[in-house]
């Protein structure tokens, strides 16, 4: 297989903690960037889970219409058997 270069910029910090991070696993960057780049391709994508730690617009505009239904004493339903019958479960 014929090897190839890659640049990338990083930050400095960035860069020399993760060197000290392999190095006390016993590899070099080059290596840990091959590991992740072929673990990616086994899985089809980032082979570790990606998360926003806030909820989007629409999670918050089902929040404010639960706060809303709560605060009036107007729920919807009164037990959760009601819920789940009207969702056909």
């Amino acid at each position: 297989m014929a090897n190839t270069s890659m640049n990338i910029r990083m930050d400095s910090e960035v860069k020399r903690q993760a060197e000290a991070l392999f190095s006390e696993i016993g590899m070099n960057m080059t290596t840990a960037i091959n590991i992740f780049l072929k673990q990616a391709i086994r899985e089809n994508g980032i082979p570790f889970e990606l998360k926003i730690s806030e909820p989007n617009a629409h999670t918050v505009n089902a929040i404010k219409e639960g706060e809303k239904i709560i605060a009036n004493g107007n729920p919807r339903f009164n037990t959760a058997d009601e819920m789940f019958a009207d969702l056909g479960i």
